[in-house]
């Protein structure tokens, strides 16, 4: 490089950087770039189970709609009252897997929300640097002034001197052109995540009410049932002799329930739940183990079918059990085959937990995420010592059972 002045503003020499000299880091906007390959990659893994979910949504609701026109053909013709609830029992059972596939729906919008949101935030924040590079550059260039180019050529000492700095002026052109690209090529980026965003939410929101809506048919098919049956018990069937005891202590189970919501409601109104639809496929497991059963429908080797509102987990006696989330203990007592049970309430939801040794808190406690609040009984069942693990959700003047595996974490039996 000549020791020469490479031209003139002012009254200040500027000098030319050596030939060699690179244009301004580019770091930022390349990072930038690349979190926006990467993201895409992770969001289209969750897409195909989402749609897998859809499909099966579809298919039940198809298989319901048939149910449906089988009802009201049974409906009036007395003789087929028991088939008729055998009905009802069907489209109750398609509700609640409708219920149960939405809730993984949501589970997978839920982590394209966070994900997306993430992916945008960090965009936003790598075009903000990216912009601040481009600003300083155009500095620069507006300070050197509009013959800047002509002066550093003209002040070249040697035809290979003239060479270098037409190759470097090129060169800190073309850096210059590409550095404006990737700034809009980010600009254009961080609008189509935010239109994304949009979508997704909004996808979400629709999922939200066909939620709330599955839940509400869920209770009218309830109350039909119930109306059925107690047409039924009028007419001298004598249908407690076919129910098993687990099946007694259900129905005592739901009854208490019942009087609880209805106790709730007349101490005042309900108090902000601490699980909400956001929770779906978050929430800790009570205990680590292996699942003994699993929610719905359950064939024993003798051919009795028996119907579990929740999950057996298996795990050592003695073993510490932690509530899922805060709320208030409003039950503590021997129920049936359920052990000793204890309930939380969580405002609109309740968490079950049954077949323990030992409750470690009181009625009225409040206790908070992952509090121990007993441990593992059920040495004397048939499945060892185990955990039994519900989570109902309050709607009406009933609770109807959830699947505890689509809203605990996904983790290996």
């Amino acid at each position: 490089m000549p020791s020469g002045a490479a031209g003139q503003r002012g009254s200040g020499a500027t000098s030319l950087p050596p030939a060699t000299a690179r244009p301004p880091d580019r770091l930022t906007a390349w990072a930038a770039l690349l979190s926006l390959v990467l993201f895409p990659t992770l969001l289209a893994a969750q897409t195909p189970e989402i749609d897998a979910s859809r499909r099966r949504l579809d298919s039940i609701r198809v298989e319901r709609e048939r149910l449906q026109g089988e009802n009201r053909r049974l409906q009036g013709r007395v003789k087929d009252v028991g088939a008729e609830l055998r009905n009802l029992d069907a489209q109750r059972r398609s509700t609640n897997t409708i219920i149960h596939e939405i809730d993984r729906q949501i589970g997978g919008l839920n982590t394209q929300v966070d994900r997306v949101s993430a992916e945008m935030v960090l965009s936003q924040d790598n075009m903000v640097e990216a912009y601040a590079v481009l600003e300083r550059r155009l500095v620069d260039i507006y300070k050197r002034g509009a013959m800047y180019t002509w002066q550093v050529l003209l002040s070249a000492e040697s035809f290979g001197d003239l060479i270098s700095r037409y190759k470097y002026l090129y060169l800190t052109s073309r850096h210059d052109q590409a550095l404006l690209t990737e700034v809009e090529d980010l600009r254009d980026r961080v609008a189509i995540r935010r239109n994304e965003l949009l979508g997704l939410r909004t996808n979400l929101d629709r999922s939200r009410a066909e939620r709330d809506a599955e839940l509400n048919r869920y209770t009218s098919l309830a109350n039909a049932r119930e109306r059925r049956l107690r047409e039924l018990r009028r007419t001298g069937q004598e249908t407690e002799r076919q129910l098993t005891q687990l099946e007694r202590d259900e129905a005592d189970l739901n009854r208490q329930i019942t009087t609880l919501i209805a106790a709730a409601r007349r101490a005042g109104p309900a108090r902000p739940s601490t699980i909400t639809t956001a929770d779906i496929g978050k929430l800790d497991w009570p205990v680590e183990g292996r699942i003994v059963f699993n929610f719905g429908r359950d064939r024993q080797p003798d051919g009795v079918v028996l119907r579990h509102n929740g999950i057996g987990i298996s795990a050592a006696e003695g073993t510490p059990i932690r509530v899922i989330s805060g709320g208030t203990v409003i039950r503590i007592q021997r129920a049936g085959t359920y052990g000793l049970l204890l309930v939380v309430d969580h405002g609109a939801h309740y968490s079950l937990y049954a077949q323990l040794s030992q409750a470690l808190v009181a009625v009225g406690d409040e206790v908070t995420k992952g509090q121990v609040v007993g441990t593992v009984g059920g040495s004397n069942s048939q499945y060892g010592p185990y955990l039994h693990f519900e989570i109902r959700e309050i709607r009406g003047a009933q609770g109807i059972a959830l699947d505890p595996t689509a809203w605990l974490r996904t983790r290996s039996n």
